[in-house]
């Protein structure tokens, strides 16, 4: 039966999974160092010298890093099972970003320091978390990748800033550094190593009750697809693209002479209103099944970029921080759950791993592009027009996925079944 309407017994079990998934996408790689990274930028590059664009290299690394390992890590999972990686990978995140707090002027040490830190927060990433969350939920499974990722990485993402800012002036970018391993490691874990399992297989069955089989397509077939591909460019690009405008909305707006705290609401609402779009997505996909859905949100990011980089006052950069929130929502809301939908679970991680490699490269490359432009021209308008862009090219191409339905369903088998076709449930 499907695992969001189980048993008296593993109801309980199935929202203290929910819990333990949203508290590791809270102290994940994006909340811990892609958040507040803006925030740093600028006092790091004047203590040790280094230009912005040095600086924000070590998101390339990251990329790099994460874009490599993301494939290897998630068919690892498939086969062994999400939880040990997890609960390793935030232990060793936690350090790492502490262990800034001892970088010195040599930019290779720092660089190395970042690389470490790509290879850790990729085996605890949100995509890892997304293939346990996909195991428990089906019919609600949208709504439940939602609440995980939005409100976890929504809240990570808008606290770190809000904990660097406070912390930063007083302490300095260090000993800030610091206290985000330290939030990374001690809330992270305990909750993690309590209640993050698999599956509900864990939780008593009924005498009755079958074990359930995931069934899937391999990351060969997958690739042998256009929807794949369209995926990879579309929506995993794009929601990498989207994230690093997030890493610079402070630089972009104070260089355009708004204060600090202005610049930090704003990332706080972009943090925000991401969250809460990703819940509003996965609900919405979870009954309409189509990824047209999808199209006038990036309309709204593309929108919210041109009033973030050309707007004036502080209504419109409200706005563009609501627009943008909007946008990048949509499109981390809806990546796991059409990669469950159209290729199944049973090699979710290795398919879903490769699509998230495509969104950290984004994450990681375009920040650096970003600050490459800002370095030859003094602004970032060129690089704002270039990813609008990338944006429009991306939400034409959603026109040539199919609905979820009899042409993309996720199927689960009964153990006990004959597979005559006969599925304990599917999408459509």
């Amino acid at each position: 039966m499907p695992t969001d309407t189980p048993t008296s017994a593993s109801r309980p079990a199935a929202t203290r999974l929910a819990i333990a998934a949203t508290t590791g996408n809270l102290v994940c790689l994006t909340a811990a160092i892609s958040a507040p990274f803006g925030t740093f930028l600028v006092p790091i590059s004047e203590e040790l010298g280094w230009s912005r664009a040095a600086v924000s290299g070590v998101l390339g690394l990251i990329a790099i890093v994460a874009a490599a390992s993301y494939p290897l890590i998630g068919r690892t999972m498939d086969k062994v099972g999400a939880r040990p990686i997890i609960l390793c990978g935030n232990i060793a995140l936690g350090l790492l970003v502490a262990s800034l707090s001892q970088t010195t002027g040599n930019i290779w040490l720092f660089y190395l320091q970042f690389g470490l830190i790509g290879l850790a927060g990729a085996t605890c990433a949100s995509p890892m978390i997304a293939k346990i969350v996909s195991n428990w939920f089906d019919a609600r499974r949208g709504l439940m990748l939602g609440v995980t990722a939005g409100v976890g990485n929504g809240v990570g993402a808008t606290m770190m800033p809000v904990v660097a800012g406070i912390l930063l002036p007083m302490i300095g970018w260090r000993a800030t550094y610091g206290a985000i391993g330290a939030i990374v490691l001690l809330v992270g874990f305990p909750i993690m190593w309590l209640w993050l399992h698999d599956t509900p297989g864990h939780v008593a069955r009924k005498p009755d009750e079958p074990e359930r089989v995931f069934e899937g397509m391999t990351l060969r077939e997958a690739a042998s697809t256009g929807r794949f591909w369209v995926l990879l460019i579309a929506v995993a690009s794009g929601a990498g693209g989207m994230t690093a405008v997030f890493t610079h909305v402070v630089p972009m707006m104070t260089d355009r002479g708004f204060g600090l705290g202005e610049a930090t609401g704003v990332v706080a609402t972009f943090a925000l209103v991401t969250a809460a779009w990703q819940v509003v997505t996965g609900g919405l996909l979870d009954r309409l099944r189509t990824p047209l859905l999808v199209v006038p949100m990036y309309a709204a990011a593309m929108a919210g970029l041109a009033l973030l980089q050309f707007g004036q006052g502080s209504l419109a950069v409200t706005a563009a921080g609501v627009l943008l929130g909007i946008g990048m929502g949509a499109e981390y809301g809806a990546l796991s759950y059409f990669c469950s939908r159209y290729f199944g679970l049973r090699h979710f991680g290795s398919i879903n791993s490769v699509l998230y490699a495509a969104v950290i490269l984004a994450q990681g490359l375009t920040p650096a592009a970003m600050d490459l432009s800002y370095g030859a021209t003094g602004a970032y308008d060129q690089a704002s027009i270039a990813i609008i862009v990338v944006l429009g090219a991306g939400m034409a191409l959603l026109f040539f996925l199919p609905g979820i339905g009899a042409d993309g369903r996720t199927r689960v088998r009964r153990k006990a079944e004959e597979p005559t076709g006969d599925l304990a449930f599917a999408a459509g």
